[in-house]
C-alpha cells in the first residue's frame, strides 16, 4: 500500500506541473478510516485541476469517484453520483471542478457518465449506444466529452457535447 501512496503523490506532483504549476511535493496524512487523500485503499486514475483531485477508489467496499479539495485537504461531498451497483472509473473534471465524467460497468455492459456538482445530476450519455467503451475525458470548460468506443471490432474516439449530442465519431 505504501508503493501506491508513492505512486498516486508522484501522479499529483507531475499533474501540478502539467496543468502549469510549479512541481511540488503535497505531504497528505495517511488516513486509515478512508476519509483523507491518502488511505490504505486502492487509489486509482488521479485527474488533476488544481485545486482538485478526482480519482477512483475502493475505499467503502466498492470502487467509486472521489473528489479531494488540495486548499482544504478535504474530500468534497458528491451527491447522487456513486452507486452501489456499478463500478466506477477512469474520472476526468472539468477546469472550473464543476462536471466529472467517468466510466462506470455494470453487469457485464460499460457506459460513461457526466455528473454535475452543481445540480449534484448525472447522466448516462451512452445508455442508448451498443458499444463498449472507456477512457472519458473532458474539455477545460466543460462543454465537450471525449472517449473510447469499441465498435466493428476496433477502438475509436467519439465526441460529445456535454448534452449528450455526438460532435464526430
Amino acid at each position: 500500500m505504501k508503493i501506491r501512496s508513492i505512486l498516486l503523490a508522484f501522479a499529483l506532483l507531475l499533474g501540478l506541473t502539467a496543468c502549469g504549476g510549479y512541481p511540488r511535493y503535497l505531504n497528505l496524512p495517511f488516513e486509515r478510516g478512508g476519509r483523507g487523500f491518502n488511505s490504505p485503499a486502492d487509489d486509482l486514475d488521479p485527474q488533476i485541476t488544481p485545486p482538485f483531485v478526482v480519482f477512483a477508489s475502493d475505499r467503502n467496499g466498492s470502487q467509486a469517484i472521489y473528489l479531494f479539495n488540495t486548499q482544504t485537504r478535504q474530500l468534497l461531498p458528491l451527491p447522487g453520483l456513486n452507486s452501489l451497483d456499478q463500478v466506477a472509473s477512469q474520472p476526468a473534471i472539468s477546469e472550473d471542478g464543476r462536471y466529472i465524467v467517468f466510466a462506470v460497468s455494470r453487469q457485464g455492459a460499460s457506459d460513461i457518465v457526466l455528473y454535475d456538482r452543481e445540480t449534484q445530476q448525472k447522466r448516462n450519455l451512452t445508455a442508448d449506444l451498443a458499444a463498449d467503451t472507456r477512457n472519458p475525458t473532458i474539455s477545460a470548460d466543460g462543454e465537450r466529452l471525449a472517449f473510447e468506443v469499441a465498435k466493428q471490432g476496433q477502438w475509436d474516439i467519439m465526441v460529445m457535447d456535454r448534452q449528450g449530442n455526438r460532435l464526430l465519431e
